[in-house]
Protein backbone atom coordinates (compact mmCIF):
# COMPACT_ATOMS: atom_id res chain seq x y z
CA UNK A 1 0.00 0.00 0.00
CA UNK A 2 1.42 3.55 -0.29
CA UNK A 3 1.95 5.34 2.58
CA UNK A 4 0.35 8.90 3.69
CA UNK A 5 1.29 11.48 5.89
CA UNK A 6 -0.53 14.63 7.20
CA UNK A 7 0.50 17.29 9.27
CA UNK A 8 -1.09 20.52 10.96
CA UNK A 9 0.36 23.98 11.95
CA UNK A 10 -2.18 24.32 14.16
CA UNK A 11 -5.89 25.77 13.97
CA UNK A 12 -6.58 29.64 14.78
CA UNK A 13 -7.15 32.95 13.45
CA UNK A 14 -3.65 32.99 11.58
CA UNK A 15 -3.06 37.09 10.54
CA UNK A 16 -2.46 37.47 6.79
CA UNK A 17 0.73 38.13 7.38
CA UNK A 18 1.50 34.89 8.74
CA UNK A 19 -0.33 32.71 6.21
CA UNK A 20 2.50 32.12 3.21
CA UNK A 21 5.07 31.37 5.76
CA UNK A 22 2.66 28.90 7.99
CA UNK A 23 1.59 26.84 4.18
CA UNK A 24 5.05 27.26 3.66
CA UNK A 25 6.21 25.54 6.46
CA UNK A 26 3.27 22.59 6.84
CA UNK A 27 4.29 21.91 3.20
CA UNK A 28 8.27 21.28 3.98
CA UNK A 29 7.03 19.37 7.12
CA UNK A 30 4.83 17.09 5.14
CA UNK A 31 7.44 16.56 2.06
CA UNK A 32 10.44 16.16 5.14
CA UNK A 33 8.18 13.28 6.62
CA UNK A 34 7.07 11.87 3.15
CA UNK A 35 10.56 11.26 2.20
CA UNK A 36 11.46 9.39 5.27
CA UNK A 37 8.15 6.64 4.34
CA UNK A 38 9.95 7.13 0.79
CA UNK A 39 13.22 5.72 1.99
CA UNK A 40 11.10 2.94 3.98
CA UNK A 41 11.27 4.53 7.67
CA UNK A 42 8.52 3.57 9.83
CA UNK A 43 5.29 6.19 10.43
CA UNK A 44 6.50 6.62 13.97
CA UNK A 45 9.87 7.84 12.11
CA UNK A 46 8.33 9.83 10.03
CA UNK A 47 5.99 11.75 12.55
CA UNK A 48 8.86 12.64 14.73
CA UNK A 49 10.57 14.12 11.45
CA UNK A 50 7.67 16.13 10.39
CA UNK A 51 7.27 17.57 14.06
CA UNK A 52 10.77 18.02 14.55
CA UNK A 53 10.63 20.06 11.08
CA UNK A 54 7.88 22.16 12.78
CA UNK A 55 9.40 22.61 15.69
CA UNK A 56 12.82 23.98 14.24
CA UNK A 57 10.41 26.63 12.13
CA UNK A 58 9.60 30.09 13.75
CA UNK A 59 6.48 30.27 12.59
CA UNK A 60 4.72 27.80 14.76
CA UNK A 61 3.77 27.49 18.57
CA UNK A 62 6.18 24.64 19.38
CA UNK A 63 9.98 24.52 19.82
CA UNK A 64 11.60 27.25 18.45
CA UNK A 65 8.92 30.07 18.13
CA UNK A 66 6.91 28.67 20.89
CA UNK A 67 4.81 30.39 23.29
CA UNK A 68 5.46 32.35 26.87
CA UNK A 69 3.80 31.77 30.11
CA UNK A 70 2.68 34.32 32.85
CA UNK A 71 6.66 34.70 33.76
CA UNK A 72 7.86 34.79 30.28
CA UNK A 73 9.42 31.36 30.34
CA UNK A 74 8.92 28.46 27.92
CA UNK A 75 6.79 25.06 29.10
CA UNK A 76 6.53 22.12 26.12
CA UNK A 77 4.14 19.87 26.00
CA UNK A 78 4.42 17.06 23.66
CA UNK A 79 3.62 13.16 22.66
CA UNK A 80 4.12 10.09 19.89
CA UNK A 81 2.61 7.54 19.58
CA UNK A 82 3.09 4.00 17.91
CA UNK A 83 0.18 2.34 16.37
CA UNK A 84 1.75 -1.46 15.93
CA UNK A 85 2.12 -1.74 19.32
CA UNK A 86 -0.25 1.41 21.43
CA UNK A 87 3.90 2.28 23.08
CA UNK A 88 3.29 6.30 24.00
CA UNK A 89 5.85 8.92 25.31
CA UNK A 90 5.12 12.36 26.24
CA UNK A 91 6.41 15.38 28.23
CA UNK A 92 4.52 18.14 29.69
CA UNK A 93 5.97 21.62 31.52
CA UNK A 94 9.06 20.59 30.04
CA UNK A 95 11.12 23.67 29.65
CA UNK A 96 13.66 24.93 26.66
CA UNK A 97 13.97 21.94 25.10
CA UNK A 98 14.14 22.41 21.53
CA UNK A 99 12.57 19.35 19.97
CA UNK A 100 10.03 17.92 22.75
CA UNK A 101 9.00 15.34 20.98
CA UNK A 102 12.41 13.95 20.59
CA UNK A 103 12.27 13.47 24.35
CA UNK A 104 9.03 11.97 24.23
CA UNK A 105 9.88 9.21 21.97
CA UNK A 106 12.80 8.69 24.59
CA UNK A 107 10.45 8.33 27.26
CA UNK A 108 8.52 5.91 25.19
CA UNK A 109 11.94 4.08 24.00
CA UNK A 110 13.98 4.62 27.50
CA UNK A 111 11.53 4.23 30.30
CA UNK A 112 8.82 2.22 31.60
CA UNK A 113 6.44 5.52 32.00
CA UNK A 114 4.26 7.31 29.45
CA UNK A 115 4.48 10.27 30.73
CA UNK A 116 6.77 12.55 32.68
CA UNK A 117 6.46 16.24 33.42
CA UNK A 118 8.50 19.48 34.64
CA UNK A 119 11.39 18.97 36.35
CA UNK A 120 11.70 15.30 36.05
CA UNK A 121 11.16 15.63 32.62
CA UNK A 122 14.47 17.87 31.93
CA UNK A 123 16.66 16.20 34.61
CA UNK A 124 15.45 12.89 32.36
CA UNK A 125 16.48 15.03 29.49
CA UNK A 126 19.96 15.53 30.55
CA UNK A 127 20.55 11.90 31.66
CA UNK A 128 20.27 11.23 27.94
CA UNK A 129 22.08 13.92 26.57
CA UNK A 130 19.30 16.28 25.73
CA UNK A 131 20.36 19.46 26.68
CA UNK A 132 18.38 22.59 27.67
CA UNK A 133 18.69 25.67 25.25
CA UNK A 134 18.60 29.54 27.18
CA UNK A 135 14.81 30.87 26.87
CA UNK A 136 16.35 33.24 24.37
CA UNK A 137 17.75 31.35 21.64
CA UNK A 138 14.09 29.77 22.00
CA UNK A 139 11.85 32.93 21.57
CA UNK A 140 11.24 35.13 18.87
CA UNK A 141 10.97 38.53 18.66
CA UNK A 142 7.58 38.08 17.20
CA UNK A 143 6.58 35.96 20.20
CA UNK A 144 7.82 38.77 23.14
CA UNK A 145 5.60 41.16 20.81
CA UNK A 146 2.18 39.01 20.45
CA UNK A 147 2.83 37.45 24.03
CA UNK A 148 -0.98 38.39 24.41
CA UNK A 149 -2.50 36.84 21.84
CA UNK A 150 -3.44 33.19 20.66
CA UNK A 151 -1.07 30.74 19.02
CA UNK A 152 -1.74 27.18 18.68
CA UNK A 153 -0.28 23.40 18.05
CA UNK A 154 1.69 21.12 15.39
CA UNK A 155 1.16 17.77 14.67
CA UNK A 156 1.42 14.92 12.25
CA UNK A 157 -0.13 11.74 11.36
CA UNK A 158 0.94 8.82 9.02
CA UNK A 159 0.33 5.38 7.65
CA UNK A 160 3.78 3.36 6.24
CA UNK A 161 3.80 0.75 3.67
CA UNK A 162 3.60 -1.75 6.38
CA UNK A 163 0.00 -0.22 7.16
CA UNK A 164 0.96 0.88 10.66
CA UNK A 165 -0.16 3.93 11.73
CA UNK A 166 1.51 6.93 13.82
CA UNK A 167 0.45 10.17 15.36
CA UNK A 168 2.31 13.01 17.36
CA UNK A 169 1.65 16.47 18.46
CA UNK A 170 3.62 19.37 20.20
CA UNK A 171 3.11 22.44 21.59
CA UNK A 172 4.39 25.50 23.38
CA UNK A 173 0.51 26.24 24.75
CA UNK A 174 -1.48 29.07 25.18
CA UNK A 175 0.20 33.02 25.70
CA UNK A 176 0.21 33.80 29.03
CA UNK A 177 -1.09 30.89 30.46
CA UNK A 178 -0.64 29.94 34.28
CA UNK A 179 3.36 28.64 35.01
CA UNK A 180 2.29 24.36 35.27
CA UNK A 181 -0.74 24.70 32.79
CA UNK A 182 -0.87 21.12 30.57
CA UNK A 183 -3.41 21.37 28.25
CA UNK A 184 -4.71 18.37 26.05
CA UNK A 185 -1.96 18.15 23.89
CA UNK A 186 0.41 15.42 25.66
CA UNK A 187 -2.45 13.30 26.53
CA UNK A 188 -3.86 10.04 25.21
CA UNK A 189 -7.45 10.50 24.10
CA UNK A 190 -7.30 14.41 23.97
CA UNK A 191 -4.86 15.66 21.35
CA UNK A 192 -3.65 12.60 19.63
CA UNK A 193 -5.09 8.80 19.74
CA UNK A 194 -5.04 5.42 17.71
CA UNK A 195 -7.98 2.87 18.85
CA UNK A 196 -6.81 -0.69 20.44
CA UNK A 197 -7.74 -2.03 16.98
CA UNK A 198 -5.83 0.49 15.04
CA UNK A 199 -9.33 2.25 12.76
CA UNK A 200 -6.64 5.74 12.02
CA UNK A 201 -4.20 7.59 14.22
CA UNK A 202 -5.71 11.32 15.33
CA UNK A 203 -3.87 14.93 15.80
CA UNK A 204 -5.57 17.43 17.62
CA UNK A 205 -5.45 21.43 17.78
CA UNK A 206 -7.33 24.45 19.09
CA UNK A 207 -8.57 25.43 22.39
CA UNK A 208 -7.19 22.31 24.41
CA UNK A 209 -9.45 23.04 27.46
CA UNK A 210 -12.42 21.96 24.97
CA UNK A 211 -10.76 19.17 23.71
CA UNK A 212 -10.05 17.77 26.77
CA UNK A 213 -13.59 17.92 27.99
CA UNK A 214 -14.99 16.05 25.19
CA UNK A 215 -11.61 13.94 24.69
CA UNK A 216 -11.99 14.94 20.80
CA UNK A 217 -9.44 12.34 19.38
CA UNK A 218 -11.09 9.21 21.22
CA UNK A 219 -14.40 10.67 19.82
CA UNK A 220 -13.13 10.32 16.30
CA UNK A 221 -12.11 7.50 15.99
CA UNK A 222 -15.30 6.13 17.73
CA UNK A 223 -16.83 7.40 14.90
CA UNK A 224 -15.00 5.82 12.58
CA UNK A 225 -15.25 2.50 14.24
CA UNK A 226 -18.94 2.95 13.79
CA UNK A 227 -18.18 3.11 10.43
CA UNK A 228 -17.63 6.43 9.69
CA UNK A 229 -15.15 8.25 7.13
CA UNK A 230 -12.23 10.29 8.92
CA UNK A 231 -13.73 13.24 7.00
CA UNK A 232 -17.17 12.52 8.60
CA UNK A 233 -15.74 11.46 11.99
CA UNK A 234 -13.84 14.75 12.13
CA UNK A 235 -16.65 16.93 11.52
CA UNK A 236 -18.93 15.24 13.93
CA UNK A 237 -16.57 15.13 16.46
CA UNK A 238 -15.48 19.25 15.81
CA UNK A 239 -19.40 20.09 15.28
CA UNK A 240 -20.09 18.11 18.60
CA UNK A 241 -17.15 20.17 20.55
CA UNK A 242 -18.84 23.28 19.52
CA UNK A 243 -22.13 22.71 20.69
CA UNK A 244 -21.56 20.84 23.72
CA UNK A 245 -18.61 23.59 24.73
CA UNK A 246 -18.11 26.02 22.80
CA UNK A 247 -14.97 25.46 21.76
CA UNK A 248 -13.59 25.25 17.84
CA UNK A 249 -10.48 23.65 16.86
CA UNK A 250 -8.90 21.19 14.25
CA UNK A 251 -8.01 17.76 13.32
CA UNK A 252 -5.93 15.49 10.83
CA UNK A 253 -6.69 11.86 10.86
CA UNK A 254 -5.17 8.44 8.52
CA UNK A 255 -6.47 5.43 8.84
CA UNK A 256 -4.53 2.24 7.84
CA UNK A 257 -6.09 1.91 4.54
CA UNK A 258 -4.75 5.68 3.90
CA UNK A 259 -8.01 7.29 3.97
CA UNK A 260 -7.09 10.99 5.58
CA UNK A 261 -8.94 14.41 6.00
CA UNK A 262 -7.48 17.56 7.85
CA UNK A 263 -10.70 19.57 8.95
CA UNK A 264 -11.05 22.39 11.06
CA UNK A 265 -13.86 24.70 12.54
CA UNK A 266 -11.86 27.59 13.13
CA UNK A 267 -11.05 30.52 10.92
CA UNK A 268 -7.75 28.91 9.48
CA UNK A 269 -5.53 25.92 9.78
CA UNK A 270 -2.33 25.47 7.90
CA UNK A 271 -2.31 21.28 6.63
CA UNK A 272 -0.54 19.50 4.24
CA UNK A 273 -0.63 16.32 3.06
CA UNK A 274 1.59 13.63 0.81
CA UNK A 275 -0.27 10.88 -0.47
CA UNK A 276 0.53 8.70 -3.68
CA UNK A 277 3.20 11.48 -5.25
CA UNK A 278 0.66 14.93 -4.53
CA UNK A 279 1.14 16.99 -2.41
CA UNK A 280 -2.16 18.52 -0.98
CA UNK A 281 -2.48 21.72 1.69
CA UNK A 282 -4.36 24.31 2.56
CA UNK A 283 -5.22 27.18 5.08
CA UNK A 284 -8.52 28.62 4.63
CA UNK A 285 -12.08 26.68 5.16
CA UNK A 286 -12.69 24.28 2.00
CA UNK A 287 -9.65 24.93 0.22
CA UNK A 288 -7.77 21.59 -0.92
CA UNK A 289 -5.19 22.92 -3.60
CA UNK A 290 -2.28 20.24 -4.81
CA UNK A 291 0.96 19.91 -6.13
CA UNK A 292 3.58 17.15 -7.41
CA UNK A 293 5.25 16.02 -4.04
CA UNK A 294 8.54 15.47 -6.29
CA UNK A 295 8.59 19.41 -6.70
Amino acid sequence: MSAVLVVHGGAWSIPDEMAPASVSGVKAAARHGSSVLKSGGSALDAVEAAVRALEDNPTFNAGYGATLNIDGEVELDAIIMDGRTLASGAVSCVKNIANPVSLARAVMEKTSHIMLTGKGANQFAESIGINAIPTDKLVTEYEKKEWEKAHDTVGAVAVDCAGNVACATSTGGIRNKMVGRVGDSPVIGRAIKISYFCFGAVSCTGHGESILKVTLARLILSHVEQGKSVADASRLSLQYMGDRVQGAGGTIVVSPSGQWAATFTTERMAWAAAADGVLWFGINPEERLNEKLSQ
